[in-house]
């Protein structure tokens, strides 16, 4: 029976699917490319949208002062992105069940570059705040569906290898692209740095045009289907591990440049390096980490919740010295591929809904985005120091672990 489940899995992950009725005519001269090329070609897409999503965050003071509001207020467009990102994942994927995987790929990063534009056009606040809700609708469903492209080109043991190359593009972003968006923002405007994401959104829309195999939709594929991921207990499980156990990641990065200001006393000019090493911590999880996952994807997760529970704890120790500090919040970056495990672990459970429980991820982990810096500012404000992050962060991995406990107890049970 394990062997048959085994196969399920693999055959509701393949690429393009193999029943002749098809809602697409085959291309009569198909090319094919190395995987490699085509994870590559998904992870420019990937780059793009960290760079708007982070790069944002720190070009701030600038569009707020241009659109003439307060930081707090500006911080808003930031929130509204990720509303557009948790709206959309799951609306995308519903709507656009019966169009081909590559199709959608080319109109999400079509429609992601025009609303960056926009984005560097906006000649006023709220026009900000409607551009960026429209631009974040595209972030979860071009990760769930590039991500299910990629997984469906390798061997089902190399699945999480593969969750993982598409995901270097955004790990790889908070390393070289924001930085770079950001010193052309503060050099040329900030606006410059919304253009280089268009374009690389359009580059990418090409690259997917080029590289991706032509694939054709599943004759049973429709809106109803993905729906049928909200019936599978596994499918909440494995987002609620994922909403609440990654909320401690982005509860000390929120705070993280305040923190080295006001505990650590290093002048701002060495703030990037510790982002920059975060990073870092980030890229190497996704390269490291799932040649594990792809041997024992669930203990995988659960050692992962541990891992960041403990490095997060050390957060309150470290951040009195600049070089422990760096060490911790490397440490902590490596728990980032989390993300990976979880979504390679949603295609084993989604059942026929792969589109919609891969985009579902991206909507969780931006839920982990709003409550991690909610819970971490609540702790501040309430007089327990800038360090208290850790703590929170501490706190919130663990409660996901308790989730995990759940889930791992449930999978082997049922044998899923």
């Amino acid at each position: 029976m394990p062997q048959v489940a085994k196969k399920q899995r693999q055959e509701l992950t393949d690429f393009p699917p193999s029943s002749p009725s098809t809602a697409q005519t085959p291309d009569p001269s198909p090319r094919t490319f190395h995987p490699g090329i085509v994870h590559l070609a998904l992870a420019v897409g990937g780059f793009a949208i960290g760079i708007t999503e982070f790069a944002t965050m720190s070009l701030l003071p600038f569009f707020a002062r241009d659109l003439h509001v307060s930081e707090p207020a500006a911080g808003r467009v930031i929130s509204a992105y990720a509303i557009g990102v948790v709206v959309g994942a799951p609306l995308i994927a519903v709507l656009a069940a019966r169009l081909p995987r590559k199709t959608m790929l080319i109109y999400l990063m079509g429609f992601f570059a025009l609303m960056n534009g926009l984005s560097g056009l906006a000649p006023d606040y709220y026009s900000m705040l409607a551009v960026r809700f429209l631009a974040g609708l595209p972030h979860g469903a071009y990760f769930g569906i590039a991500m299910l492209v990629a997984a469906s080109l390798v061997p089902s043991n190399k699945r999480a290898g593969a969750v993982g190359r598409v995901l270097l593009g955004l790990t790889v972003a908070t390393i070289i692209g924001v930085p770079m968006a950001n010193g052309v923002g503060q050099a040329f405007g900030w606006r410059w740095a919304f253009a280089i994401v268009a374009s690389l959104s359009l580059l990418t829309a090409v690259l997917v045009w080029i590289f991706v195999p032509r694939d054709a939709v599943h004759a049973g594929a429709s809106p109803r289907r993905e729906l049928s991921a909200l019936r599978r207990k596994h499918v909440w499980l494995t987002l609620a591990i994922g909403a609440v156990g990654f909320g401690g990641l982005f509860s000390v990065y929120t705070y993280l440049a305040s923190t080295m200001l006001a505990v650590t006393h290093v002048p701002a000019t060495l703030v990037p390096v510790a982002l920059c090493v975060f990073g870092i911590g980030l890229t190497a999880g996704n390269i490291i980490v799932p040649r594990f996952a792809d041997r024992a994807l669930m203990p995988t997760a659960g050692g992962l919740l541990l891992w960041s529970a403990a490095m997060l704890a050390l957060y309150p120790f470290a951040a009195e010295h600049f070089w422990t500090l760096l060490a911790d919040v490397f440490l902590i970056g490596l728990g980032g591929a989390l993300a990976t495990v979880l979504q390679t672990r949603l295609m084993d459970v989604a059942g026929d809904a792969q589109t919609l429980a891969a985009a579902l991820n991206h909507s969780a982990f931006n839920m982990a985005n709003a409550l991690g810096p909610w819970l971490g500012g609540m702790a501040i404000a309430a007089g327990y120091g800038w360090t208290s992050t850790g703590l929170v962060g501490t706190g919130l991995a663990m409660t996901g672990f308790l989730v995990w406990v759940v889930a791992a107890a449930l999978a082997r049970r049922e044998g899923v």
